[in-house]
């Protein structure tokens, strides 16, 4: 797994490769919220682009990690470092572009909700599958995207929503052929790029400032039913037969 900064014209474009789908431990939710931070207190930096490689933006936590490790540290480590990930996006101290292609699921969610615009190629689809898994959480982030009653019914349902669908909302700001994702982000981001940055910080904090749901305490709240739910035994059920047929999922990821 690799998390990898670069700067150029202002723009830090901050990238994400963990084959085979972007799922990340524990250790990469971490790393990644650090090279947020780190980018967002960088003075030469004006605006963030996350993206990823490979498959798909990001399918959510390394589930394989969660089962092969005893107890709880691994369910615990990765609700914190989703959390500290997810705020980190919404708490950089510039805007944050989201470059998103093929899958954003789970914890790709979180970060894609919190993002202060979101591009997406014209392949991408956005979904919580975390029912099929006895876990709930990022319905804060997602209700960001898509209208109230969509989210319900997507979050009891897990089915996706595409691209052009968010774009209708107004959530995804343009839709592009994937081959053009990572060139559209960035002219958005050169536009931000251009403003006086002591400004666009001074925006960025002012509207977090007014934002109507406290997107931290909300997902905290979330993640309290997911550990009643382990508590129960059945997410432990649903996380093992998931893997079982990871291999598949890791092939066409409709889990």
């Amino acid at each position: 797994m690799s998390i990898t900064t670069s700067v150029s014209e202002h723009v830090a474009e901050i990238v994400v490769d963990a084959p085979p789908v972007n799922a990340l431990t524990v250790a990469g939710w971490f790393s990644l919220a650090e090279a947020l931070i780190a980018a967002g207190e960088n003075p030469d930096v004006h605006v963030v682009v996350l993206a990823a490689e490979g498959k798909g933006f990001n399918a959510g936590v390394d589930i394989k990690e969660m089962q092969s490790t005893e107890g709880f540290t691994a369910l615990v480590g990765a609700n914190r470092g989703c959390a500290a990930a997810f705020a980190a996006v919404y708490d950089c101290a510039v805007p944050v572009i989201a470059a998103v292609h093929g899958f954003c699921l789970g914890g790709g969610i979180g970060l894609v909700g919190n993002a202060d615009v979101v591009i997406a190629s014209d392949d991408a689809t956005f979904g919580l599958p975390e029912v099929k898994q006895g876990a709930l959480g990022a319905a804060t982030h997602l209700a960001r995207l898509v209208p109230q009653h969509r989210m319900r019914q997507m979050v009891y349902t897990a089915e996706r929503a595409t691209a052009q669908e968010l774009a209708a909302y107004g959530s995804v700001l343009k839709v592009v052929r994937r081959d053009e994702l990572r060139s559209a982000a960035r002219e958005v981001a050169l536009q931000i790029a251009a403003i006086n940055p002591v400004v666009i910080r001074a925006a960025k904090a002012s509207l977090n400032g007014i934002d109507p749901v406290d997107v931290k305490r909300s997902y905290r709240f979330e993640q309290g039913f997911t550990f009643e739910l382990n508590l129960t035994g059945v997410s432990d059920e649903a996380r093992d037969s998931f893997v079982e047929r990871r291999d598949g999922w890791e092939k066409t990821p409709d889990a």
